[in-house]
């Protein structure tokens, strides 16, 4: 199989340089000053084990050629830039005929549940991938992974449930890689869960490292009490921890601890956009839909979309001016 990889950033880069290194035919799609670097010096992939540059093809939209009918399309973007994403490549034309929404399968190795349902309005063939893989990208050309002793661990699975042979193929090839991939027929449940840990990265990009516990209680409890309001199964932190287990920790790179989430990320590099609102504000939107207060979500998602019009710097939002707006 040939791995195009959709958004070259942290996840993005990881995955991409990892399957690289394995041996795999890999594409990086990225853009601006990142696909330059990636063109001139290659993609240089930072871990707790030492330094790999990856060389290989990079672009930032599918070609004039057909794409190979082999190909498997991985989407690594944030949430925000997903439609633009699919609207580039969804009509790409394939060998043999077709275009690859209607032919190649399209891996959602992002955070967030929206990116699937908005992926199978193009895409006949979606498989989810729920990612636990800390990693940071802020500098142009160069990605850091703090995972050890794999770099991450890669639930897939079909959306919206079971899983089929491509799922454990594409497993294969990313356990083959280094990571750590279970297939699950029940990936989403995996992903909801993910998105309840993720309520805490807004937090952490307007304040920093020193989060009051009792905000982040508080975002969580929101969102549990929606997600059961709409019936929807996740899975729970101790579920969560003992799959983990010692097999994907946080150990610094070249004496540096991971920097961020990555919606602080976003604000670190100025970038004008986060995935706050395909973070808590699904939860907003669930809790409108089922009639569920969520004002801590809303606020936190509020100060998120502010900071990043106003360039406020990572971890600079005025703590006392957030509780006011949470109340």
């Amino acid at each position: 199989m040939r791995y195009v990889i959709i958004g070259a950033g942290a996840v993005g880069g990881t995955i991409g340089v990892r399957l690289g290194e394995a041996g795999h035919d890999v594409t990086l799609v990225a853009r601006g000053a990142h696909l330059d670097a990636i063109r001139r010096r290659g993609l240089t992939l930072r871990t707790p084990e030492g330094t790999a540059t990856w060389r290989g093809p990079a672009t930032d939209a599918p070609g004039e050629g057909p794409l190979p009918a082999d190909t498997v399309l991985v989407l690594t973007v944030k949430s925000q830039d997903t439609p633009a994403a699919l609207a580039a490549w969804a009509d790409a034309p394939v060998a043999g005929g077709g275009t690859a929404g209607e032919r190649l399968p399209l891996f959602t190795a992002q955070n967030g549940v929206a990116n699937e349902p908005a992926a199978l309005r193009l895409f006949a063939r979606v498989h989810a991938v729920c990612v636990w893989l800390p990693a940071t990208h802020l500098e142009p050309g160069v990605v850091v992974a703090n995972g050890y002793p794999h770099p991450g661990m890669l639930h897939v699975g079909r959306y919206p449930d079971g899983s089929d042979a491509l799922d454990h193929a594409v497993a294969a090839d990313l356990t083959g890689a280094g990571f750590v991939a279970p297939v699950r027929d029940d990936v989403m449940r995996w992903k909801y869960g993910k998105l309840l840990a993720n309520l805490g990265n807004g937090l952490q990009a307007l304040l920093g490292g020193d989060v009051p516990a009792d905000l982040r209680d508080r975002v969580r409890a929101e969102g549990q009490a929606v997600l059961a309001a709409a019936g929807i199964a996740h899975t729970s932190t101790e579920e969560e921890a003992a799959e983990r287990g010692d097999r994907v920790g946080h150990r610094p790179v070249d004496g540096q601890e991971r920097s961020g989430s990555s919606t602080w990320q976003s604000l670190a590099r100025s970038v004008g956009s986060t995935e706050v609102d395909h973070l808590n504000g699904e939860i907003v939107l669930l809790g409108r839909l089922h009639g569920v207060p969520t004002p801590a979500n809303a606020a936190v998602a509020y100060a998120v979309r502010r900071a990043a019009r106003e360039r406020i710097r990572a971890g600079g939002f005025p703590p006392a001016e957030l509780a006011k707006m949470i109340g």
